[in-house]
């Protein structure tokens, strides 16, 4: 299924268990069991569990409490399926309510455990898994965005007018899909020194990854891809002859459709390019690191990755800054290189919000911070506030949606405590009784939900949770 098909999803028939009572109103004791049943998970973490047992002690809300605790396992609860192939890990990870994996996805999903995996061999087995079923997807296609268990499978979508192959559950060109398992391979290798994932054939999915992101700057040629879907939102397919709205070469890299999976205005899609910036540069740091040896093909592809990082970012402090007669020097979403900007942003990650969480900037930076205002402002298209929260949508959920993720990424990238108490309360308060997060809620009534099942979303709850904890534990010491 594809992710349109989960907009009008509501609480209503969700087959969550609900309160009868608004949670808030409600004991502790009282709280409905959500979480899936031990013996039904699909992974089980000793540590993990652990650090649920120490989030109860160190988090004085009940609720909030509560909420970490369904949250923060759900990934490994519902959606990997792990298993040892050839001797070899393999982990797939679906992303909730669709049975397919997305690069992008996959790799947010289990990202909040890394911090674990030094302690816990098992989900580090669980993780290198996910390397390597990314890296065998990426060589399967490195155009596509989200992949079958089962590479003889064929979707729905296998009549997009694109090069669907057997295995593809959707053929979208998003550029951060190629970003994310860099992310995931860098900080592996960071926390555990772990080399066994990265071999020929990790190497030659990166090296992929290199050429297709060389191809989508498109200097020569439009390149191989093109995209045309039948549909009836002019939002999931591609303008034109397939090859998205006209450009003019300035060294970004296209990507087609946004990290909502929708179509691109302007095919310079800035958080991306901003994320392909600190991805390769962390590629050719892994490189180094792991082909020391004079191959002679090596050494020019860690500097090919240097100078395309070195290139995008000279265009980005090119082209993508706009100057507003509000907020000053601000990035765009999406640019043309011909002067045209898109300014609004976009609740999926990447996304300006995010820019300092990948790495891409400073918090403190002043570009940044002005174009922070704006998308928290009210003269961003996209920013909603109603009588149950305020926030960032995404036209994937058209108006007045907010979504989950929006409210966790501004507490995650914000250094004021004010502010990340003000996004825990509306987190608390917008998961309509079930005891999850959810793609998108109605701004003024979150019991209207889009999503029950959206692991992304429930993990990277947990990923905050435990930011403060670390980092500012008198915030989580009283009830928010």
């Amino acid at each position: 299924m594809n992710r349109r098909h989960f907009i009008q999803q509501s609480a209503v028939g969700a087959g969550l268990a609900l309160a009868s009572q608004p949670i808030w109103a409600m004991p502790a004791s009282a709280f409905p069991v959500v979480r899936t049943a031990a013996g039904q998970r699909k992974f089980t973490s000793a540590f993990v569990e652990q650090t649920i047992e120490r989030m109860h002690k160190t988090i004085r809300d009940p609720e909030l409490a509560w909420l970490f605790e369904n949250c923060f396992p759900n990934t490994l609860d519902t959606t990997v399926q792990f298993k040892i192939t050839h001797d070899q890990p393999d982990t797939f990870v679906i992303t909730g309510d669709i049975d397919a994996m997305w690069l992008r996805d996959s790799t947010a999903q289990v990202w909040p455990y890394l911090p674990l995996i030094k302690e816990d061999p098992t989900l580090r087995q669980l993780i290198a898994g996910v390397i390597r079923r990314q890296a065998q997807c990426i060589r399967w296609d490195p155009y596509a965005n989200a992949f079958y268990a089962d590479q003889t499978k064929e979707g729905e979508w296998k009549s997009d007018k694109t090069t669907m192959k057997p295995g593809l559950h959707e053929r979208k060109w998003e550029l951060d899909s190629l970003c994310y398992p860099i992310r995931l391979a860098y900080h592996y290798l960071k926390t555990t020194g772990d080399t066994s994932p990265f071999d020929a054939d990790w190497l030659q999915a990166m090296q992929l990854v290199l050429k297709t992101c060389q191809e989508q700057q498109r200097k020569t040629s439009r390149g191989p891809y093109k995209f045309s879907r039948e549909t009836a939102w002019s939002t999931d397919t591609v303008p034109g002859d397939g090859f998205g709205n006209p450009t003019r070469s300035i060294g970004l890299i296209h990507s087609i459709f946004r990290p909502s999976d929708d179509a691109t205005v302007f095919p310079f899609y800035v958080p991306s390019n901003w994320f392909a910036v600190v991805s390769f540069r962390q590629l050719a740091a892994m490189l180094d690191q792991l082909f020391p040896s004079p191959k002679a093909e090596l050494p020019t592809f860690s500097s090919e990755c240097r100078a395309l990082a070195n290139e995008v970012e000279a265009a980005l402090k090119k082209y993508a800054i706009y100057t507003h007669p509000v907020y000053g020097r601000i990035y765009a979403l999406e640019v043309d290189g011909y002067g045209n900007y898109l300014l609004q942003d976009d609740a999926n990650v990447p996304n300006l919000l995010a820019l300092p969480y990948l790495g891409a900037m400073p918090a403190a930076d002043p570009i940044y911070r002005a174009t922070r205002r704006f998308v928290l402002s009210p003269d961003n298209p996209y920013f909603f506030k109603g009588k149950a929260a305020e926030g960032v949508g995404s036209p994937h959920t058209l108006i007045n949606n907010i979504w989950t993720m929006s409210l966790t990424m501004r507490a995650l990238t914000s250094t004021d405590d004010q502010e990340i108490l003000a996004q825990l309360r509306q987190l608390k308060q917008t998961h309509a009784g079930t005891g999850f997060m959810h793609e998108s809620f109605d701004k003024d009534d979150p019991a209207k939900f889009t999503r029950k099942w959206f692991a992304w979303a429930n993990t990277l709850f947990g990923e905050l949770i435990l930011k403060v904890a670390n980092e500012r534990p008198q915030l989580l010491s009283k009830e928010i």
